[in-house]
């Protein structure tokens, strides 16, 4: 990681998720148990409604964080916002050298990184509804690269306990 991204960070960790898919499982144990290990945890706690922007400060978490966790779910795909997080994430990766440890809770990787399985019909939707190619493009990339990373593919009922 660059002196830069270290000395600017707010966080340890900011988790990427599905809030429908996982806040109230997965991601809710693993911020709790992040938290009791004293580890400094970013996660958003309200739903984004239609329409609403990603805000400064959400980018800014994801900019100022050392390690970025996404948790890939069957329905992650069907947020826009998740996509323009993880868009925003990949890019720090590159430009900060920012760790990505993504988690993949009952979808396989190479579904993330080719948009098939579910991920295949909500991609289709927002490619045909999106005035901007370059920002699809800019997903389907990130899904794409963070989709090729080592993570951790988790079956059933994601506990981690």
């Amino acid at each position: 990681m660059t002196s830069s991204s270290q000395d600017n960070s707010c966080y340890d960790v900011f988790i990427n998720f599905r809030g429908v898919d996982t806040r109230d499982n997965f991601v809710y144990l693993l911020h709790d148990d992040l938290k009791r290990d004293g580890i400094n945890t970013f996660i958003d706690e309200e739903e984004l409604l239609e329409g609403e922007k990603i805000c400064p400060s959400l980018l800014r978490a994801i900019r100022g964080s050392k390690i970025l966790i996404p948790v890939f779910s069957k329905r992650y795909a069907e947020s826009k916002y998740c996509l323009l997080e993880l868009a925003e994430i990949w890019n720090c990766h590159i430009s900060d050298g920012q760790t990505i440890l993504p988690i993949f809770i009952d979808v396989e990787p190479r579904d993330v990184r080719n948009q098939t399985g579910s991920f295949e019909g909500p991609f289709q939707e927002h490619q045909k509804n999106s005035k901007s190619t370059s920002i699809v493009d800019g997903w389907k990339n990130a899904l794409k690269e963070v989709g090729n990373l080592k993570g951790w593919p988790l079956k059933g009922d994601a506990n981690i306990r």
